[in-house]
């Protein structure tokens, strides 16, 4: 039996680390920031809604800056940037005294957000073996959607039983920690080359967006904008339909279910290729979303989470292993910029459009909406990849 290259290295662990950390410290503070704005600065809720979603604004300004500059600064130096001006931007949230200062604060913290997970996301493809890419990435991917489970968890725990400065000093340690785990990282060296487009002075797309990875963004950009129906009006939808106890749960068992997909979706794309794992994750998104809208009873509400946990998770970290492996390897860096530019513009948006809607249709109505666009994504997926992924295996003899 052949020997496959190590995959759980000292450097895999330990950007994986960085990578949970920083996450988690977003969505921490991504559900707590809007009452704390409300409670310190007697804010209005728009203006709450911003404290929390200018963060993003930053991210997704700073990301391709960051994309087209990883392989001429080096990527070890720009997550250290990142990670330092991240920490910096954390302390000053306890002096904070108005409104003005805590949005300047949250803008500058999304560019430092955007930074740093660029240049680890950019990092990881590096130090993954080519042969386990599906599953490196898959793993390395757990590290955001377990953020993302226990992220809101822990944030809205800390709120309730503490003081609103516990938020910001667990904040801080995370970003400590994760500095520390950084400067132990060995990034392997690989060759800087120019783009073409220097020779010519002025603004050039592809200095800061990679070409191949367009058509698998936009189908990000879609269904990120699906789940986020999910993290924005989940809790209120819960309360409506009287399963709050059980909803309480919702994202521990998507969670779960997703850590017990991983070990064999991730293979499953490195043996038989894209198509034969991102295809039934999204027919399990759609499935699930559909479930959720008609959830009456608390065990259909987990089921939904564990379908969705399987099905948007596996899908999250396959078009990410996509979107890498169709860039030239010198691009990597500017492949996983643009991939997350979609993939927060669609999160970012998704609650405010969803807003003019919710009020028409119901909770119930936005679901199955939601569900249908999602089984819509299979077809899309079809033609901005499938098509030419199933080709490019039946050329190979497959």
């Amino acid at each position: 039996m052949k020997h496959k290259p190590k995959l759980w290295t000292k450097d895999f662990i330990m950007v994986s680390t960085s990578n949970f950390l920083l996450f988690i410290s977003f969505y921490i503070l991504i559900v707590t920031l809007a009452v704390y704005s409300i409670e310190k600065f007697h804010a209005s809720q728009s203006q709450a809604g911003l404290a929390s979603s200018i963060f993003v604004l930053g991210a997704v300004l700073v990301r391709p800056i960051a994309g087209n500059a990883i392989e001429k600064v080096g990527k070890k130096k720009l997550l250290l940037f990142g990670l330092i001006l991240f920490l910096v931007m954390m302390l000053f949230y306890f002096p904070v005294n108005n409104l003005a200062l805590l949005l300047i604060i949250r803008f500058i913290h999304g560019f430092a957000f955007g930074i740093s997970t660029t240049a680890t996301g950019t990092i990881v493809a590096d130090i993954i073996p080519d042969v386990r890419r599906g599953e490196g990435m898959g793993y390395f991917a757990t590290s955001t959607n377990l953020a993302m489970a226990v992220g809101p968890f822990l944030g809205l725990y800390i709120s309730q039983n503490f003081d609103n400065n516990m938020i910001f000093i667990t904040t801080t340690v995370f970003s400590v920690v994760a500095l520390i785990a950084t400067l132990f990282l060995r990034v392997p060296k690989t060759e800087f080359i120019p783009s073409t487009s220097n020779e010519k002075s002025g603004f050039h797309l592809g200095d800061y967006f990679e070409r191949t990875t367009i058509g698998i963004g936009i189908l990000v950009a879609i269904l990120g904008f699906s789940y986020s129906s999910i993290l924005s009006f989940f809790s209120a939808y819960a309360v409506e339909i009287n399963l709050v106890d059980a909803a309480s749960f919702f994202f521990v068992t998507y969670a779960v279910f997703l850590l017990l997909s991983r070990p064999f979706t991730g293979q499953w794309f490195d043996r038989m290729g894209e198509n034969a794992v991102i295809y039934p994750s999204l027919l399990l998104f759609g499935i699930g979303m559909f479930l959720l809208s008609q959830a009456s009873v608390g065990i259909i509400l987990l089921i939904s989470g564990a379908i969705i946990g399987i099905g948007f998770g596996t899908f999250q970290s396959s078009a990410q292993t996509v979107a890498i492996n169709e860039a030239p390897r010198h691009r990597i860096g500017l492949a996983t910029s643009t991939y997350f530019v979609f993939f927060d513009f669609g999160i970012g948006i998704g609650p405010f459009l969803l807003g003019f809607i919710l009020p028409l249709i119901g909770f119930r109505g936005l679901y199955v909406g939601m569900a249908a666009i999602v089984f819509v994504c299979i077809f899309v997926y079809y033609i901005v990849h499938g098509k030419k992924a199933a080709a490019r295996k039946k050329s190979r003899g497959f």
